[in-house]
């Protein structure tokens, strides 16, 4: 789709520059900046964090994670 935007003087020297060194062409170094941008946004609207784990049972027999003394002697 062929679209008309205003930007800035000096982003669009940056854009030009970087678009010169990485021999794109100038459309393609905005669409991907644009891309993203908006990958950036999804990603961090993605508040999901994955633990890995191994094993079942929960914790090993004698562990009390309340207590922090035992367990800085164990650790140690």
């Amino acid at each position: 789709m062929r679209t008309t935007i205003t930007i800035d003087d000096s982003l669009y020297l940056e854009l030009k520059q970087l678009a010169a060194e990485t021999h794109k062409t100038f459309t393609k170094v905005v669409e991907d900046a644009l891309r993203n941008s908006l990958e950036m946004k999804k990603s961090k609207n993605k508040n999901t964090i994955s633990l890995l784990t191994a094993g079942e049972g929960g914790l090993v027999h004698g562990i009390d994670l309340d207590d922090s003394a035992s367990l800085n002697d164990i650790m140690e």
